[in-house]
């Protein structure tokens, strides 16, 4: 078939799967969160409630998009996963090891009781709030400027878009409701887990928490762990191969909050989501996959990336331990 009849027919499927999800889950969504506003009940819902956009890149570089895809939103929890590889990346596996752990926690992302591994005397794993600003701390830099002009050059290289940036009105905001992280950072501190001034590191990881993408860049982001650490665009490398494997090994088992084993369960490739909206899965060696719908369920996870994901890897065979005979894609309608 020629390519663009292969493209063609990804478009016209990945629409239709647009329309089939844009009607609201709303019995089931819990929460909106909107920038600069914080979080909004279901009767109440914030402005951005209606903003819906799925975005796929493959490792060959090809993208797709459907719904608001040029809109941004801030990365939230999603920056984790690029931090966790810059901090593998400055101090190998072993170093970062010894500061975080991998486990998942079974409690929520803000977690206080999750700050602390007795056993091991670290947060339990880098994809909740503790382990990241653990991460955030491991990342050499030379005070909280330099450190923040290197996390952005390394969001953009993911994304290839030299534009990213920090929204500063989101940084504001979260910074004046952080009380719980900054708790977080002095407890941690008090046992050694925070070397440097607690203050200038819950700076830096809110920053780079408030970076803003479109979910065109959140999929080739994806599509970037999935190429092995090469961005699939721009064909350079972003991340050592044999650190993409750390990385999205914790997704898989950490990177949904306490919904995380459910995730792994019925839909099985790794992902991070943010309370922003987004959702990054990562499909290793073909595709990534964005999705971005600010209705959140009760664990903090969009309801319609949930269910956009959940029938992308019912229908493409996408799970990790799927048979052979899942692996065959279901022809819509009128294609061969």
């Amino acid at each position: 078939m020629p390519a663009g009849a292969t493209h063609q027919i990804v478009h016209e499927r990945l629409e239709a799967l647009y329309q089939r999800h844009r009607k609201r889950h709303g019995d089931k969504i819990a929460t909106y969160y909107s920038p600069g506003a914080g979080y909004y009940k279901l009767d109440e819902p914030g402005p951005e409630h209606d903003r819906f956009a799925i975005s796929l890149a493959t490792t060959d570089g090809d993208i797709y998009h459907a719904g608001d895809h040029d809109h941004s939103f801030a990365l939230q929890s999603i920056s984790k996963v690029f931090i966790y590889g810059m901090a593998l990346e400055t101090h190998g596996r072993a170093g970062v090891l010894e500061r975080v752990g991998v486990e998942p926690t079974g409690d929520a992302f803000n977690s206080i009781s999750i700050a602390l591994d007795e056993r091991h005397k670290r947060p339990h794993n880098p994809m909740v709030n503790a382990g990241a600003l653990v991460t955030t701390d491991l990342i050499e830099h030379g005070g909280a400027g330099a450190g923040l002009e290197r996390i952005v050059g390394v969001m953009r290289r993911y994304a290839g878009n030299v534009d990213l940036k920090v929204n500063e009105d989101d940084y504001a905001s979260m910074l004046a409701s952080s009380d719980r992280n900054r708790a977080m950072s002095y407890l941690m501190r008090s046992f050694g887990m925070i070397s440097q001034n607690v203050e200038e590191n819950l700076a830096l990881y809110l920053r780079h928490c408030a970076i803003h993408v479109t979910s065109g860049d959140l999929a080739v982001m994806a599509a970037t762990l999935a190429n092995g650490g090469v961005n699939p665009v721009t064909g350079e490398r972003v991340l050592e191969s044999r650190y993409v494997r750390d990385v999205l090994s914790v997704m898989h088992t950490c990177g949904m909050y306490d919904f995380a084993g459910q995730w792994a369960y019925r839909i099985g490739i790794p992902a991070k989501s943010g309370v922003s909206g987004g959702i990054l899965a990562v499909v290793p060696g073909k595709l990534g996959i964005a999705v971005f719908s600010p209705g959140l369920d009760e664990y903090g996870n969009s309801v319609r990336g949930i269910k956009v994901c959940e029938e992308m890897s019912e229908r493409l065979g996408l799970h990790v331990f799927a048979t052979d005979e899942e692996n065959a894609l279901l022809e819509p309608a009128g294609h061969s």
